[in-house]
């Protein structure tokens, strides 16, 4: 298992259309007859809802898990406790926990999981609002990567979705 993090800074302006980015995903998945599912936290279900959008989804979409609590990620997706108290709900450990636990309770062969401060409130100085970790995985690798993102509650939100979709491509093209 590979983990990798760094902190970038993102502009959501210019990141291209997700729908070209979910038609994409949707066609590496379809070739390489793998299915994905989705842990989220900051997003409320918006990654899952865009992927669902593109007819035919269900062809490569398996499942997602909204667990915007921190008893959700523990009850739905088996997060210890201790993690989420040690770290805080905005962290490596969780982002990474989320997405391994998404693919134990489902039958997906790729997670992703999205945990952040999408504002406006909520943000410290060491987790500002508009940190977010997100976390990609397979069986056999495991990336974790925080995100920076500027602008609105919306803002930080889409610019998670996309940097999301991004990270799946980027992980099923490594297979």
């Amino acid at each position: 298992m590979q983990v990798t993090s760094f902190t970038l800074r993102y502009n959501a302006g210019m990141s291209g259309d997700k729908v070209a980015l979910v038609q994409q995903l949707a066609e590496q998945l379809l070739k390489r007859q793998q299915k994905v599912c989705t842990a989220e936290s900051c997003t409320g279900g918006l990654i899952a809802k865009t992927l669902t959008d593109l007819a035919g989804s269900s062809d490569w979409f398996e499942r997602g898990f909204v667990t915007y609590s921190n008893a959700a990620k523990n009850e739905m997706l088996g997060v210890p406790a201790s993690i989420i108290e040690d770290y805080g709900a905005v962290s490596e450990p969780v982002a990474t926990a989320m997405a391994r636990g998404a693919l134990d309770h489902s039958r997906a062969s790729l997670a992703v999981a999205v945990t952040g401060i999408a504002g406006p409130g909520g943000g410290s100085d060491e987790k500002p609002v508009g940190t977010v970790w997100i976390a990609v995985a397979s069986d056999d690798e495991l990336i974790a990567n925080r995100y920076q993102f500027g602008g609105n509650r919306e803002a930080v939100r889409a610019a998670t979705l996309v940097a999301a979709l991004e990270g799946l491509i980027d992980l099923v093209d490594s297979d």
